[in-house]
């Protein structure tokens, strides 16, 4: 390549030439990802609520979600808003049947911290902590099909964040493209209107 930029610009110096290939590089790579899209996104219609990665997504049914806000603390009897969106399902079967291992992976690690935080401003929680972030025990659902492994994991959690938290996973207000508050009033909408 610097051959032939050598080729049609004989008198261009070899600083040039490597400013050149450089900034050649750069556009091929910044196009290439302007073409990729966008990382992350949620796709909400009259059916459901979508998430989309490059590693992954999930989707959630309107009819199958209860109910949707912003998450919030418990802070010495008072509720300390955080910026994540709770959702709370009817069932979990249909939702972590479908979720693919690297989402399931990414929503325990990710959402760790909230549940972590939940069970620190406890003053005599019910469970260890170590026993609630690893708990892959077989989770029965109410249909009678039984989680192992990864699933089990992220049921057991998503338990675990409704009774602490009140609902089963959520969303980071780093992900959207508005304040969490405002996310979870669009989301109750079209969940009223589903």
């Amino acid at each position: 390549m610097a051959g032939a930029l050598g080729f049609l610009y004989p008198d261009a110096s070899p600083p040039a030439i490597a400013i050149i290939l450089i900034g050649s590089a750069l556009m091929v790579l910044l196009g290439y990802k302007y073409q990729q899209g966008p990382e992350l996104s949620f796709t909400l219609t009259f059916m459901h609520i979508q998430f989309h990665s490059h590693y992954g997504g999930w989707l959630a049914k309107w009819k199958n979600i209860e109910q949707i806000g912003q998450a919030s603390i418990s802070v010495d009897g008072w509720y300390e808003p955080v910026p994540w969106v709770g959702i709370k399902l009817k069932d979990y079967e249909e939702f972590v049947r479908s979720i693919c291992p690297r989402v399931a992976t990414k929503l325990l690690l990710d959402q760790r911290v909230l549940l972590v935080m939940a069970h620190k401003r406890m003053s005599d929680p019910p469970y260890e902590l170590e026993d609630i972030l690893f708990d892959d025990s077989h989770y029965h659902t109410t249909s009678g099909y039984v989680f192992k492994g990864l699933q089990a994991m992220l049921a057991n959690r998503m338990r675990y964040n409704r009774e602490f938290l009140g609902y089963d996973f959520f969303i980071s207000e780093d992900f959207l493209d508005r304040p969490a508050a405002d996310f979870a009033g669009l989301a109750r909408r079209y969940l009223a209107a589903s």
